[in-house]
């Protein structure tokens, strides 16, 4: 066998080639190349060992890739993720079916119950109290099972309502702490910011609800179907009226150790007449009225038969108030209008729709900053939404409202908006019940809800028995009325007047009765000075009661939103739950005021408000403002989902927020 050999050297690439075209038949000794004999194809070569260079400086030869096509490989790369996505898919698929299975199979078994224990008491309730009437001090299931028996020595807690305040009770006490009992008409609890969504479809309403049973199960917690008409303070009797199976209303006593009144507010009237032709969004009840009124009216207007006036008056929509659940309302119907109704009915609907908000102040939402009102009413103006400032609305009508407008020179003039829909939403007035309470007491004079001290304890009540939160109650800013309390305080060398001294620790002990005058009290030694009238460094009671009038004056209530309802709530919860566990040794120590041994009073802080505006939001974080398009309105609704009451609220939440943006509102007239 012969082999070729060549003088070669690495090129630039690391391959070895050949260096001149000469060669030698080795084993011949006879040239090539000059001859008849071709020469061989240049191609890279195998040295031999014997010319080989060292081993270090040997260079590599690489192996030529075998050549593929970039697409093939490309499609080859996309098939394999897309079968491990498939095939993780199918998998998760199967787990979770076989998951829901297995969980069927232990949820769905028969379950037998013999001979549940009922005490007698609840079976056959004895009479008594003021109006004789039965006293339920045992219900059906308190005997039930072992965790049921055990709470049955502890003290009765009864709360009256079901909204944010109650809820949030709720939330903050630990199973055992009280035998608890829920009293309402309804039996859920409702996320109120989202009704004005709820009242055009945007959500359902059932995403918004959670049924208390559920809320108390993990307290063991009681539940009655009833409605709070009066109260027995000196036997702890709280008078309820339900019905009974053939429909009759029927009143029953329900004992209590401490009771909790968060049962709310009714919209005011401000003495307009004709709101019985008016709609409120309070409640789910009123979601579902607003959401058939809206249906009817359009379905009706789509009708060759209705006259273009009639239409124009159908397709009229009336908010009054400029608050929160007005604004928010309005920018749902429009929302709904554009998004819906330009879709599904007739053109000459969405035309012809006109929404209307009439306001008594200067602005709309006049709670918020001012750039917040400006830039709400900025959108509203694009949109054609029509803002009446500055009005009053006189009286409502089956077919028009009529408001007046007071004119800078002081004539006051009349105008007629003709409508077939009218939403009140203008402030909030009492209850039955709290009005009922409000009556019983002495010194309650508020017009609008209960009055309650800084620990939130009904004013004139027994001590640390009976409380109120939320919409139904509002936190005394009246400091005169601590005056004798807080001069007998402060006035150490029993003069009959307060010195610089003695007015500087005055002030501590108004921050601590009464927080919210705290802001008000800042500049001590300028308010001394300011109501020492006769110049002799110190305050008669006189003086001191005119400086302590000026001051409540100037106190602004808390506002009846869910955000002081919430945190309210919390706070009472917290401090009963606390009471419970240290009453021993808070009696042996013989401590008069447990409410205030536990802690401090209530202290509001604001966490901002926030609105909705039609594809667009507001915030208002106190010296901040957010304002903005859909990045807000999705951080909108990111906080409203964060605060549903449950889990499974949550996501059926989600779930109507996803079906709106893919299939549109639900247009069914349920």
């Amino acid at each position: 066998m012969y082999q070729l050999t060549r003088v070669c050297k690495p090129s630039r690439a690391g391959l070895v080639t050949t260096h001149s075209r000469t060669g030698i038949l080795r084993g011949t000794g006879t040239p090539f190349g000059r001859t008849g004999i071709p020469p061989p194809v240049l191609r890279p070569i195998r040295l031999l060992a014997t010319d080989a260079p060292p081993k270090s400086s040997r260079p590599q030869i690489p192996t030529e890739p075998r050549p593929r096509s970039r697409f093939l490989s490309r499609t080859l790369l996309v098939a394999k993720y897309t079968g491990y996505a498939v095939f993780s898919s199918a998998f998760g698929i199967l787990l979770l079916g076989a998951g829901i299975f297995i969980h069927d199979a232990f949820t769905y078994t028969n379950k037998h119950i013999d001979r549940v224990p009922v005490l007698p008491l609840a079976l056959h309730p004895e009479r008594g109290g003021p109006k004789n009437l039965p006293v339920v001090r045992a219900l059906v299931d308190d005997v039930e099972d072992d965790e049921a028996k055990s709470l049955l020595d502890k003290p009765k807690l009864v709360i009256i309502g079901a909204g944010w305040g109650a809820v949030s009770v709720l939330d903050m006490l630990s199973f055992g702490d009280y035998h608890v009992t829920v009293v309402t008409p309804e039996t859920f609890t409702t996320f109120t910011p989202l009704l004005p969504s709820a009242a055009v479809g945007t959500v359902q309403v059932r995403s918004l609800v959670e049924p208390i049973r559920k809320i108390i199960a993990r307290l063991r917690g009681h539940f009655i179907v009833a409605k709070a008409v009066d109260l027995v303070m000196s036997e702890r009797l709280l008078e309820l009226e339900t019905l009974t199976a053939t429909g009759e209303s029927q009143r029953v006593y329900l004992p209590y150790d401490k009771l909790i009144i968060a049962c709310g507010a009714v919209s005011s009237t401000h003495g307009v007449p004709g709101l019985q032709h008016c709609l409120q969004l309070k409640t789910i009840s009123d979601a579902q009225a607003i959401r058939r009124r809206i249906l009817d009216n359009f379905e009706t207007a789509s009708l060759p038969t209705t006259t273009p006036e009639e239409r124009k008056r159908l397709l009229s929509f009336v908010v009054c108030g400029g608050g929160p659940t007005g604004v928010e309302t309005a920018a749902e119907i429009y929302d709904f209008c554009q998004e819906d109704i330009m879709n599904y009915y007739p053109k000459i609907c969405r035309e012809e729709v006109s929404i209307h908000v009439i306001q008594s102040r200067e602005h709309i939402l006049n709670t918020y900053s001012e750039a917040i009102s400006k830039y709400a009413e900025e959108k509203f103006r694009r949109d054609g939404v029509d803002l009446v400032t500055l009005a009053r609305v006189s009286s409502v009508h089956p077919d028009h409202v009529v408001y007046t407008m007071r004119s800078p020179e002081g004539t006051i003039t009349a105008h007629e908006i003709p409508t077939n829909f009218v939403l009140w939403s203008t402030g909030i007035a009492m209850n039955p019940f709290t009005r009922r309470v409000s009556a019983l007491l002495p010194n309650q004079v508020h017009k609008k809800a209960i009055e309650v001290d800084a620990h939130l304890r009904v004013k004139g009540a027994p001590p640390g028995e009976v409380y109120a939160i939320g919409d139904c109650a509002t936190i005394e800013t009246s400091v005169v009325s601590h005056l004798l309390e807080l001069v007998d305080e402060a006035d150490k060398n029993k003069d009959g007047k307060i010195d610089f001294d003695e007015f500087n620790f005055m002030v501590s002990r108004i921050k601590y009765r009464i927080p919210m005058a705290g802001s008000h009290l800042e500049k001590v030694r300028t308010l001394f000075d300011l109501y020492d009238s006769d110049a002799d460094n110190s305050l008669s009671l006189n003086e001191l009661c005119m400086l302590l009038e000026e001051i409540g004056n100037k106190i602004t209530a808390l506002p009846a939103t869910a955000q002081v309802a919430s945190q309210q709530g919390k706070y009472l919860g917290k401090k009963l739950s606390q009471l419970v566990k240290k009453r021993e040794v808070l009696e042996a120590n013989d401590v008069q005021d447990l409410d205030e041994a536990i802690c401090g009073p209530f202290r509001y802080t604001h966490l901002g408000s926030l609105a909705y505006i039609g594809n667009a939001a507001v915030f208002d974080l106190g010296k901040l403002s957010f304002m903005g398009g859909l990045i807000a309105m999705y951080a909108w609704r990111s906080i409203y989902w964060s605060e549903q009451v449950s889990a499974r609220t949550r996501a059926l939440l989600m779930i109507d927020w996803i079906i709106r943006g893919v299939w549109g509102r639900d247009l069914s007239r349920l």
